[in-house]
């Protein structure tokens, strides 16, 4: 994955931007006071490579002026054949308000389904308003099986069917 939604660079993680992207998340995770969980719902950060590449997934990171200002990703969902859950989906304040985190949903889309899955699966916190006005406002279902402590919201979304907004 390499491509550019105006100044800001999306493309793939790699091995030296491990502690950078961990910092993205932590930061926006403290900003809304929801806690960074380095052993628990964070630990697939420090380990990409067996959380994300290993099993199929991908985990994107956003650049602007050569810094990482944001995450995006996903992994195929064990038990689950063909349903992908979007993780990590964060934006330092500097990279929100400009219809990035819109461009990064559809990309994540885009590239889901044309890698075959069906469904995909999020995770959010009610504080996070953006996040759950953005998926609710692009077709995300509520659902009630919550997985992750500090999350008290999760959607669905079909790929069966292509709406188009």
């Amino acid at each position: 994955m390499r491509t550019y939604y105006k100044d800001y660079l999306i493309r793939d993680w790699q091995d030296s931007d491990r502690l950078a992207a961990a910092k993205v998340i932590e930061t926006v995770l403290k900003e809304y006071n929801l806690p960074w969980q380095p052993q628990e719902a964070d630990k697939d950060v420090l380990e990409i490579e067996r959380f994300y590449t290993a099993v199929g997934g991908e985990f994107w990171v956003v650049e602007y002026e050569n810094k990482i200002i944001g995450t995006a990703s996903y992994y195929p969902r064990p038990n689950h054949s063909k349903t992908v859950e979007i993780r990590k989906m964060y934006l330092l304040p500097q990279g929100r308000g400009q219809g990035l985190g819109k461009f990064l949903l559809k990309e994540l889309e885009t590239t889901i389904k044309n890698r075959g899955f069906k469904e995909i699966f999020i995770e959010t916190a009610s504080v996070l308003k953006q996040a759950v006005n953005l998926y609710e406002n692009y077709g995300y279902q509520a659902v009630i099986e919550v997985e992750t402590k500090r999350c008290d919201r999760a959607y669905r979304k079909s790929l069966m069917i292509s709406k188009h907004h």
